[in-house]
């Protein structure tokens, strides 16, 4: 699937860019990715005048590690689908499940089980305590 659905670990909540960051230097960052996206979504590749930074991370789930793999430049509408469970309780589920259907060409059912999939991944991922966060990617890209 070009477009899938990232549920952070509780403890993960608020450990991002933003907060470890001076705003200067994420500004930095997120508008370099907005210019390696030359004005389109680096998911769906629809052009938009407006792009917002999201942060890719991995989880090592047997060290506790959440490492940062990229920062890219998305639509607002790639990015609801991403933080879906946020999106649906701001109620705008509908249209979420809507853009990840016609960006992964997939049916409602397969929306559905790659939902499930994702909230069973994110439930083994909230019984791992501990999490350290691993910005090495900054290192190179910062």
């Amino acid at each position: 699937m070009k477009l899938e659905f990232e549920m952070v670990p509780e403890e993960c909540w608020y450990k991002n860019l933003r907060s470890f960051l001076p705003p200067k230097e994420w500004d930095k960052i997120r508008k370099a990715a907005y210019a390696r996206a030359d004005g389109r979504c680096m998911i769906c590749h629809r052009k938009v005048a407006r792009l917002e930074a999201h942060e890719r991370w991995s989880y090592d789930e047997e060290n506790a590690v959440q490492k940062l793999e990229d920062v890219i430049a998305i639509c607002h509408s790639c990015h609801s689908v991403i933080h879906y469970s946020r999106t649906a309780l701001m109620g705008h589920g509908e249209e979420a499940m809507e853009h990840y259907r016609k960006v992964n060409h997939a049916t409602q059912s397969e929306f559905h089980e790659a939902l499930a999939e994702a909230n069973r991944v994110y439930l083994r991922r909230n019984k791992i305590e501990a999490w350290q966060t691993d910005l090495t990617w900054l290192k190179y890209n910062g």
